[in-house]
């Protein structure tokens, strides 16, 4: 009997790692992008377990499964234990559109010291603790991809972007990170 394919995720074995910065694959997640108006909000929140952001650059947490504010009525909602998340926001009767985009995308950790520097070799935003602080997420682009970025840490990214341009993305941080 065959076995079944294992699909090869696309930044495996990439990693880099130099004074004050690492970049590494994160692991895989499940995620959905979110579409609901806002009388929607309190019936999703409660099926996903936490309160979806309602302001700019917001994100909300619990445990492994985060949201992050996309726009007024947009979120990425991720899930880190693989959690089926269309069928959670299946059981939700209030107006919304989930499609699952696990496999549309991929996560990249950017961290240390050098993070900030590393990330602005190609994204424009200020991405200062003061302008962009813990916690705080949103679209914008890296080089010429559109991505969402999300501060995890004092001196730590997430940044989240189509499959078809990781090696794209995960290249040109590496030759930021190469930069002394």
């Amino acid at each position: 009997m065959a076995e079944a394919a294992r699909r090869i995720p696309p930044l495996e074995g990439r990693s880099f790692e130099g004074q004050g910065i690492a970049l590494l694959p994160a692991p895989p997640a499940s995620r959905l992008s979110l579409r609901a108006p806002e009388s929607s909000r309190p019936a999703l929140s409660k099926a996903l377990g936490l309160d979806l952001p309602a302001k700019p650059k917001s994100t909300a947490a619990n445990g492994a499964r985060a949201a992050l504010w996309l726009g007024p009525d947009e979120w990425l909602v991720t899930d880190e234990t693989g959690a089926d998340l269309p069928s959670v926001c299946a059981t939700v009767t209030a107006l919304h559109s989930a499609v699952d985009i696990s496999h549309r995308n991929v996560g990249i950790l950017v961290s240390g010291a050098r993070a900030e520097d590393v990330l602005n070799a190609g994204c424009p935003q200020d991405l200062s603790l003061a302008r962009f602080p813990v916690g705080a997420a949103s679209r914008t682009v890296l080089g010429k991809v559109e991505i969402v970025l999300w501060r995890t840490g004092a001196e730590a990214f997430r940044v989240e972007c189509w499959r078809s341009f990781s090696d794209y993305v995960f290249s040109l941080l590496e030759a930021a990170a190469r930069e002394n």
